[in-house]
């Protein structure tokens, strides 16, 4: 058997002191912030615990319908313990990776595990969905934490219960343990004493190399973004440009991630002069940029770069996700102004009405907001790091489970993967920007209200937006929720087609055609809800991008000779791209 060399434990011992006293002292932070209740977990489970007392009736019933199951699961493992078929009272769903090594089915031990947690885990969550009477907040965040409980749980998670750990430990002779404590101590050293779960080997990727590489020059610059201009590839091009703004929670490459799946270099291929905002990695400098400086500095400034670049006054916009919120905005400034330069609009997965934003609003209420602008208000912006791992956690099972699995008890390095590279790429909010963000939108929804909110001065009306405007959604997006979007859409005045794309956030718009992945459901109407529009759409198959070309070309005929960037800056992707800020440094 292989045995761990001393020179290796070692090595891992000594670094271990330092690390882990950091480690400790930013949990010790944490736990006073979990004392304080600062999230209203404990005030959920409180009123949970209230109602469920109540009604004992429903606590025997649930006790009854467990104890159930346990008994068919006895009887169904005692069958298969003697050799006799027997159909598996528990079975984790297709799309569950965790369970796909063969032990966990062959194996009657492993198997029995299995089905006991699944078991317990259906009626876990079974249980608090059943209880009536809980404040709406309290509901969101006893169902949402009560899946992380758990997800944490799940028997995948530990060494003595997964199956392929235990056969990796034996065969290695515990050297993956000890591979796997290095890389947790790498980790938490590079989160500055947090854990800052690495999903990908960030040494594999460099921007301009092998991702984002399309050809393109930065064109225009100043405190918030770079303007990026791509290179044609086509002798002619459609007359009027197009503008891509990108949310500023991430970096912009999400659409340029490799040749074969960039939206960007696709669009170019389809003969647009295509146009880039590049956000900055904002520090504490830029803690008082508003929400109206995001406006100002991005998409209005970007209006007036890309006429001295190609001497075109009238283009077409693109907006994704909190991108997509800021176009909305945009554009009732604009038409509040009488400014008719904007032909056409796109939103990618985005939010104009904030009514229903799915798992997110269990992390934004009043308390925690205030308690997230103390911190803000401190370091002058809120962290990336901080941000990922809230998204993060509405996959946990994809997002965090699985690489402890990987990287902690298996003691691998994790696979080069260029998107989970830009999910790493996370940046920071400026504090001003992000509380306006949140109160006026997630909070009181006041995006959708004429004259809700002022930008510049001017109260923004969605009603006012009269252009032609196309809305991708995605059916499985947990950001921003399609049936949310849908309501949105139905703000502007002018001509709107929503298309329902598959998969989620990301998956569903970097799509390409030449993938043939998914479907994309299509209706020409826009009924008066989401359901009613469901009902009569029409499922195509492959990706939505030739559907938007299609529909972009109809009010977009007229062609000119190609034109390439002037006057660059720098080579794309440009500075701001290329800033990857650590938590380390930043602590």
């Amino acid at each position: 058997m292989p045995q761990v060399e001393p020179k290796v434990v070692q090595s891992v011992a000594e670094r271990s002191s330092k690390i882990l006293a950091d480690f400790a002292r930013k949990q010790s932070e944490s736990l006073s912030a979990a004392m304080r209740d600062e999230m209203g977990i404990a005030k959920a489970y409180m009123d949970l615990y209230a109602k469920m007392a109540s009604d004992p009736a429903l606590v025997a019933s649930m006790s009854v319908n467990l104890w159930v199951d346990y008994a068919r699961l006895w009887q169904s493992s005692w069958m298969k313990m003697f050799g006799l078929e027997s159909a598996p009272v528990a079975v984790p769903a297709k799309s569950d990776a965790r369970f796909k090594d063969e032990d966990w089915s062959a194996n009657f031990l492993f198997d029995l595990i299995k089905q006991s947690y699944l078991i317990s885990a259906r009626h876990i969550q079974s249980a608090v969905a059943q209880v009536d009477g809980l404040p709406a907040d309290s509901e969101k965040k006893v169902a949402f934490f009560t899946r992380q409980y758990v997800d944490a749980l799940s028997p995948s998670n530990f060494l003595l219960t997964n199956p392929q750990v235990l056969r990796e430990t034996v065969s290695s002779g515990g050297q993956n343990l000890v591979r796997g404590l290095n890389n947790l101590l790498t980790d938490i050293e590079k989160g500055g004493g947090q854990l800052q779960i690495s999903m990908t080997d960030e040494k594999a990727f460099k921007l301009g190399e092998n991702v984002a590489t399309t050809p393109g020059s930065v064109v225009f610059e100043n405190d918030l973004m770079q303007l990026i201009q791509y290179k044609p590839l086509t002798a002619q091009v459609l007359k009027r440009p197009l503008i891509i703004v990108p949310p500023w929670i991430n970096k912009y490459y999400i659409l340029d991630l490799r040749e074969k799946n960039s939206f960007i270099r696709w669009a170019v291929s389809q003969g647009h002069t295509v146009f880039v905002v590049s956000w900055v990695n904002p520090d504490a400098k830029l803690a008082q940029k508003g929400f109206d400086d995001y406006m100002r500095e991005g998409p209005l400034a970007a209006l007036d770069a890309v006429e001295k670049a190609t001497g075109e006054r009238e283009v077409n916009f693109i907006g994704y996700c909190l991108g997509g919120t800021l176009l909305g905005a945009t554009l009732a400034y604009l038409a509040a102004k009488k400014d008719e330069r904007v032909k056409s609009a796109t939103f990618f997965v985005s939010l104009l009405d904030f009514s229903q934003p799915g798992e997110l609003g269990v992390f934004i209420d009043e308390a925690q907001v205030e308690s997230l602008e103390r911190k803000m208000n401190q370091r002058g912006y809120l962290e990336g790091s901080e941000m990922a791992s809230t998204f993060n956690m509405l996959r946990s099972n994809d997002l965090v489970w699985s690489f402890v699995v990987n990287n902690y008890l298996m003691g691998k390095d994790p696979f080069p993967f260029d998107l989970l590279y830009w999910n790493a790429d996370s940046t920071r909010m400026p504090a001003r920007m992000h509380s306006f963000y949140l109160r006026n939108m997630y909070i009181k929804n006041l995006m959708g209200v004429p004259g809700g909110i002022q930008l510049g001065g001017v109260p923004i009306d969605l009603s006012k937006v009269t252009i032609p405007s196309y809305f991708i959604s995605t059916v499985e997006d947990h950001i921003a929720p399609w049936k949310t979007t849908y309501k949105g859409a139905r703000y502007l005045k002018g001509p709107v087609r929503f298309v329902l794309g598959g998969s989620g956030h990301i998956a569903g718009i970097v799509n390409p055609p030449a993938a043939k992945k998914y479907h994309f459901w299509t209706n020409d109407k826009l009924p008066e809800t989401a359901e009613k529009w469901f009902e009569s759409a029409v499922q195509k198959p492959g990706s939505w991008w030739e559907d938007w070309q299609s529909w972009i070309e109809m009010t977009n005929t007229d062609k000119v000779p190609a034109r390439s960037p002037q006057k660059a800056i720098e080579p794309a992707p440009g500075r701001y791209a290329k800033l990857r800020l650590s938590t380390k440094a930043s602590s």
